[in-house]
This record gives structure tokens, sequence and C-alpha cells, in this order.
């Protein structure tokens, strides 16, 4: 399922055919995204298997070493179903571990961060409800690329409605 994509005032790709898209029936094959569609966020792989106004989903693999930094989606709740590997987490200023089998409910408004700190990929199905701007937000980044600094990042998913937090301190 896709829209035009055309590009906005700030060069970003809009999809805003898609959001108000009705999800189609049918199976989105293993390893496949929608419409073929691959993302490399940061180093992480996004494969999206639905994408709907009611909910967004995503296959992702989080190489050894890469992570999420602490965020908030305002607007959304999110959840991830673990299905290999060790996911260890900070949701709401607390340590966490995800294992395979389990399921991580992140509601919205709650500040968590993911973090793979092993030396194995970690695969895991991510999904989002509503999916308000988050698939948009995933092709800004992906079209950042790999070498994005944190602050083109942080300001692109601020108008994307997620919000990074920002760093500690020294010392904390």
């Amino acid at each position: 399922m896709s829209g035009p994509k055309d590009s906005g005032t700030n060069g970003e790709p809009q999809y805003a055919a898609l959001v108000t898209a009705i999800m189609s029936a049918g199976v989105t094959e293993a390893g496949e995204g929608i419409d073929g569609i691959r993302w490399n966020i940061l180093g992480q792989t996004y494969v999206p298997k639905q994408y709907s106004e009611s909910s967004l989903s995503w296959h992702a693999t989080l190489p050894p070493g890469t992570f999420v930094p602490p965020h908030i989606h305002p607007t959304q709740d999110e959840f991830i179903y673990m299905l290999q590997g060790r996911l260890d987490l900070v949701v709401d200023g607390k340590d966490g571990v995800a294992n395979p089998g389990d399921t991580v409910r992140l509601p919205r408004g709650i500040s968590h961060g993911l973090y793979n700190r092993s030396d194995h990929d970690v695969k895991c199905f991510f999904w989002v409800s509503p999916a308000r701007r988050l698939y948009d937000l995933f092709w800004a980044l992906h079209n950042l690329g790999p070498n994005a600094s944190p602050a083109e990042v942080v300001a692109v998913a601020a108008k994307h409605e997620v919000d990074f937090l920002p760093p500690p301190e020294d010392g904390e």
C-alpha cells in the first residue's frame, strides 16, 4: 500500500495519502516489507509489515552495539515482541531486559530507550497504535543516511511526534 511521494516544503517526503489508508488484506511474506520497503535507521534495519491509520508494524534487526536513545511517543502506544536475542531497556527511568517470547509494553507518554549490548543481533517485531507520523519519520531518518548528526535526528523526530530526551549530565 503506497501513496504518492511528494516533496514537502522542507524537502522531506510526504506520505499524506497513506495516513488515511485502510489496511489491505493479504500476507506480507517473511523477509519482505510492504511494497519492498527496507529502511536503514541509524544502522538498524526496519522492514514495515503493515501500515494503516490505526497502526504500523515492522520487523527490526538491531546489530550488536546499536540502540534507540531514550524518547517519548506522546501520541502512540508502542509494543515489541522479542524474537531473538536480548534487549536491554530503560523504561520510565527503570532498567529492564527483554528476551525471546517477551512482549514489551510502552504506553504513550512514557520514556523508553532500547539497547543491544550483546554480541549478537536482536530481532523483534514492533507495532504502534495509532500510526500517526511514525511511517513518515522512518522515511525521513532513512533519507538522512548512516552519518546523520544527533542534532539532525532529534530535529526530524520532533517534527514527527517523537521527542528524544536530552543526554544525561556528566557524572549522572
